[in-house]
């Protein structure tokens, strides 16, 4: 039988080192943590190759004295855990881990002055080793440099990543933390290149932007609301993107908790649960959110990292974000984030300049005496009608629009967003004059939106949700556990219309499903409502299917596109727009109208 013995030192730092440094970016999120907990107002940092052959994180923070240094590089020492109660800890950083653990895989300098000493003091630990320390001479504050990470561990060093790779990791931890501190102003170089500068108690909308994306300030809804939670209010504030300002991957989600960034599931999944009916299945919102919760009402400590959070009310966060993000989006979503395409605009045709006039124009203009006075310039009816007829009868001429006598504009239009219609174009474009520029419409998308928001505003959600009771209750033979799921979410799921109960350890029987999915396979159905339990730990599913099939209803219901309308119906449908929630794109997340500004169109023309 083995014998069970205490490892080294060395060795203990190495595993917690595996947990906590899995990469440069790993690393270079516990520097910029202790920095924020120490209390700096600035902080810089400075990479080379990725991370791969420096990181190096300086601040103006309390700083550390000699010995508290000492004390930083053993291992569970902290100072950011004043007594026991680790349920209400409030720094990024206690475990203690990260700077022995960082300092046992990389050459690791730390050079450190506390505001009331002359000088600073400096240590250099070489892959665990301690191989100099003194005094140094530096502001107040501490500077951290870790080198040649995984230098001496090739096992390790050849499953990190290229340069380049690890530089988007980084890019990614600062970017995070940077908006999750809004009062601390950062900087990032990489290499020679100053890649990150942000300005201390700037807007959170600047900051957000600046980081993620500049337009992003003016395709974006602000969010802050409040609701009580179990030991306290939960607050959640931030900018989401409207549904069609999106992307392709998730990766410009920013989630943060009591100022922590984090990548839970469960917010992930109520973003995507607010979003449902307004974006395509492969595009995802771009946002950043902060949630504050009761520190006692959330667990910080159930991953090394910290990238994860367990709640005390799970559904309760859940639903507060999901409601949230949903008002929000209803007081910005009759906006389309969508301008003129750029590939579209370029494709904008001018017409040549020639040297000698088009054969029409010589039919026309050939034998005119054009030296008499201007007022008599006149041309005979008939010519001009033989060239019409000759023209629209022209193969490649055929009108693909239509267009009314345009009527003066009413005085109060001027308050109008989306403009008085003028025409249509291919029987599936509207074609709006707005005051500050010209409107284009998808008349199909925009009345689909419109159908779905008047059947929930007629209550054909809580209609959709009446149940339907079956002549012979099915019973659906299932796993144990996603048994057990459903029957704790029974009662949740009733208030939808779905009445089941336990039907021994591995059935369910269900008596009644909603009205709306009658013919629905109720295995099929029971089935995907445990997988979204077990994924998001709640069964929104069924009201997300609710919402497809009322999607459909509208999508049916909606003018289709090819339809003939008249003027009076194009500004009916304007109008209704502007009143509609959600207005601003259809329920598959495409845009319903975009504008050419007054400026764009003169452009078109060399006016500008």
């Amino acid at each position: 039988m083995p014998q069970i013995r205490r490892l080294p030192d060395s060795l203990v730092n190495r595993i917690a080192a595996g947990e906590v440094v899995e990469r440069p970016a790993a690393a270079l999120k516990e520097l910029i943590e202790n920095a924020i907990d120490a209390g700096a107002r600035r902080i810089a940092v400075k990479l080379l190759d990725g991370g791969l052959g420096r990181i190096e994180v300086t601040d103006d923070g309390c700083g550390m004295t000699p010995e508290e240094m000492g004390l930083a590089l053993e291992r569970h020492a902290t100072s950011k855990l004043p007594d026991e109660a680790i349920e209400q800890v409030a720094t990024l950083g206690f475990r203690g881990e990260a700077l022995p653990s960082i300092a046992s895989v990389a050459r690791f300098t730390i050079e450190s002055r506390v505001r009331e000493a002359d000088s600073g003091w400096r240590r250099v630990v070489d892959h665990g080793e301690l191989v100099e320390e003194g005094p140094v001479a530096l502001p107040p504050g501490t500077r951290v440099r870790v080198e040649n990470l995984f230098a001496k561990l090739p096992a390790r060093r050849k499953f990190l990543r290229t340069a380049r790779s690890e530089y988007a990791a980084c890019l990614d931890v600062v970017r995070r933390l940077a908006m999750a501190r809004p009062e601390i102003a950062f900087t990032l170089e990489h290499g020679d290149r100053r890649i990150i500068a942000t300005r201390p108690e700037e807007p959170l909308a600047d900051r957000v932007a600046g980081i993620v994306a500049r337009e992003l300030k003016d395709n974006a809804v602000a969010i802050e609301c409040e609701r009580p939670g179990v030991s306290g209010a939960m607050r959640l504030t931030g900018i989401a993107g409207l549904p069609t300002y999106n992307r392709g991957v998730a990766d410009h989600q920013y989630l943060f908790v009591n100022g922590r960034p984090v990548k839970d599931r469960l917010l992930v999944g109520a973003v995507r649960g607010a979003y449902a009916d307004m974006l395509a299945r492969d595009r995802h919102a771009v946002l950043a959110l902060f949630l504050e919760v009761a520190p006692e009402d959330v667990d910080v400590n159930v991953h090394p990292a910290k990238t994860e959070v367990r709640f005390r009310d799970a559904s309760g966060v859940r639903g507060f974000i999901v409601s949230g993000l949903r008002q929000a989006l209803a007081t910005g979503d009759r906006r389309s984030a969508q301008g003129p395409d750029r590939g579209a605009m370029a494709r904008w045709q001018q017409e040549p300049m020639r040297n000698e006039p088009s054969p029409v124009l010589r039919s026309i203009f050939e034998g005119r005496d054009w030296g008499g006075p201007r007022d008599q310039v006149a041309e005979a009816r008939a010519v001009w009608r033989g060239v019409e007829a000759d023209v629209l009868t022209a193969p490649d001429a055929a009108p693909m629009g239509r267009a009314e006598e345009a009527s003066p504009i009413e005085a109060e239009a001027a308050d109008y967003p989306l403009g008085v219609a003028r025409g249509q174009v291919a029987n599936t474009y509207i074609v709006a004059e707005a005051a500050d520029g010209l409107v284009l419409v998808d008349q199909h998308a925009a009345h689909e939106r419109l159908v779905l928001e008047r059947l929930r505003a007629a209550g054909a959600g809580e209609a959709a949700a009446r149940s339907q009771a079956l002549l012979v209750p099915d019973v659906v033979e299932m796993d144990e556990v996603d048994c057990d799921r459903l029957e704790d979410a029974a009662k949740g799921l009733a208030q939808f219309g779905l009445a089941i109960e336990r039907f021994g350890p591995s059935a369910m029987l269900v008596r009644a499903v909603p009205h709306a999915l009658g013919k629905a396979n109720p295995a099929s159905l029971l089935r995907d409502l445990a997988d979204d339990i077990a994924k998001h730990g709640e069964a929104l599913l069924l009201g997300e299917k609710l919402e497809h099939v009322l999607a459909t209803m509208a999508c049916h219901g909606s003018v289709r596109a090819g339809r003939v309308l008249r003027v009076e119906e194009m500004n009916a449908l304007l109008r209704e727009m502007e009143r509609t929630p959600r207005s601003g794109q259809c329920n598959h997340g495409r845009p319903t109208w975009v504008k050419l500004s007054m400026e764009d169109v003169e452009k078109l023309f060399g006016r500008h």
